[in-house]
C-alpha cells in the first residue's frame, strides 16, 4: 500500500477527512492526460471528451442513482449553491448547528427562512420535533459531521423520507461518499451533493450532484419554461444540466475522478466499510476508555471514520512532532482512518497520547 501512496512511508496519516490522497498510477494517468493534450490539443480534446459521460455512468453505478439525474459539478458548495438558487424562495430549511458552513452559510445568505437545532444524544427527537413545530420544507445536513465525525443514522432518514414524503431532504456527501456501500435511489434523500478530494481519493476541482426526481420537479420551474439552446456542441444537454454543468468541464479533474472511482470499486466498497470500521472501531474504544470520545458516540449504530479528541496545545504539539497527521477542528484535534490505514497507525497515536513525558 505505500507503494502506491508515498506519503505513507513518511507520516502516520490520520487526514483523510482533511484531504485524500493521491496514488501514484493516478499520478501517472494525470502525467499521460495532459502530455496528450500538449500533443494533441483540440484533437485530444474531441477524443477525451466521452470521458465526462463516462465519469456520470460510472457515479451512477457505483451509487444507485439514475444517469439522468446525476451532475457533475467542481465541488459541493458550488453543486450545493447552484441547487439553492434553483429553490423557490419561499422554501423554510432545518439546519444543525455547528454545520460545515459551506451548508448554513449559503441558506442563510440567501435569505431563506431558517431554523437550526443541536447535535446530541437526542438528535433524531429533536429533528423530529422541529419539524412538528418549524414546518421545515427542506432539511440540510452532512451525512457526516466534519467536527465530531457525527454521522447520520441512515434508517431515520428513510423513516423520515416515508413519514414526511413532501420535505426534501439534502445531503452532504463529502465526508461519507467513498467509506461506505451506498444507495441513492433507496437512501430517502432527495439530493447528495459532495466534493471528490477526500473518501473518493480524486483530487481537486471534481464533485458530483445526485438527484430524485421530486428533487429534479422542485427546482428551476421557470428556467424550464424557456427554449434549450440548439448549438451542436450542446446537444443532449437539459435544463437543469445547463445549471449545474454549464461551460466546460475539465477532463483531467473529472477523469481523475473516474479513475479513482474504478480504483475504489476495484476493491469494493463492502471491503472498504469493513476495513474502515474495524479500525475505526478500535480507535472509538480504546479514545473512549481515554476519557477522549463521549459514550452516546460509541453507542450509535451508524459511525463514521471521523473521531474527534479534546486535547491540550502539548499533546497536539506531541502528535505533529511524532509527525502523525491529523487537524485541529472545533474545540478538538480531529482524525480520520480510510483503508490504508492500518492498527500500527492507531498504535502510534495511542503512545503518543500515553505518553507523559
Amino acid at each position: 500500500m505505500n507503494l502506491s501512496f508515498p506519503i505513507l512511508t513518511a507520516y502516520t496519516y490520520l487526514n483523510t477527512a482533511n484531504s485524500g490522497i493521491l496514488s501514484t498510477n493516478l499520478a501517472e494517468w494525470r502525467t499521460k492526460h495532459d502530455q496528450d493534450f500538449i500533443a494533441g490539443g483540440s484533437i485530444f480534446r474531441m477524443e477525451n471528451l466521452p470521458i465526462i459521460t463516462e465519469v456520470r455512468n460510472n457515479m451512477a453505478k457505483l451509487f444507485s442513482s439514475k444517469s439522468d439525474n446525476t451532475y457533475l459539478v467542481q465541488n459541493f458548495s458550488v453543486g450545493f449553491n447552484t441547487l439553492l438558487s434553483g429553490l423557490d424562495k419561499k422554501h423554510r430549511f432545518l439546519l444543525l448547528e455547528e454545520e460545515y458552513p459551506s451548508v448554513s452559510y449559503p441558506v442563510i445568505s440567501m435569505g431563506f427562512d431558517y431554523h437550526s437545532i443541536p447535535i446530541d444524544e437526542k438528535l433524531e427527537e429533536n429533528i423530529i420535533n422541529a419539524i412538528e413545530k418549524f414546518k421545515p420544507t427542506v432539511l440540510a445536513f452532512s451525512m457526516v459531521q466534519y467536527i465530531s465525525g457525527f454521522r447520520m443514522d441512515e434508517d431515520f432518514i428513510r423513516k423520515l423520507k416515508t413519514s414526511y414524503p413532501a420535505l426534501l431532504l439534502v445531503g452532504d456527501g463529502t465526508q461519507f461518499l467513498g467509506t461506505t456501500v451506498f444507495n441513492f435511489e433507496k437512501s430517502g434523500l432527495d439530493a447528495l451533493i459532495g466534493s471528490g478530494y477526500k473518501w473518493l481519493l480524486a483530487g481537486y476541482g471534481n464533485g458530483y450532484a445526485l438527484l430524485s426526481d421530486q428533487m429534479k420537479d422542485a427546482i428551476y420551474n421557470k428556467n424550464k419554461l424557456a427554449e434549450l439552446p440548439t448549438a451542436p456542441f450542446l446537444k443532449g444537454k437539459d435544463h437543469l444540466s445547463m445549471c449545474f454543468e454549464p461551460g466546460h468541464l475539465d477532463t483531467l479533474n473529472f477523469g481523475t475522478l473516474n479513475e479513482s472511482l474504478n480504483y475504489l470499486g476495484s476493491f469494493g466498497f463492502d471491503w472498504i466499510e469493513n476495513t474502515t470500521q474495524a479500525i475505526s472501531n478500535k480507535a472509538r474504544l480504546a479514545l473512549n476508555s481515554r476519557g477522549l470520545i463521549p459514550d452516546w458516540i460509541l453507542e450509535r449504530k451508524y459511525q463514521s471514520t471521523i473521531m474527534s479528541m479534546p486535547l491540550e496545545q502539548k499533546m497536539v504539539d506531541k502528535i505533529a512532532a511524532a509527525k502523525i497527521l491529523c487537524s485541529p477542528r472545533g474545540a478538538g484535534t480531529r482524525i480520520s482512518f480510510h483503508f490504508y490505514n492500518t492498527e500500527e497507525d492507531l498504535n502510534q497515536l495511542l503512545h503518543v497520547l500515553d505518553s507523559h513525558s
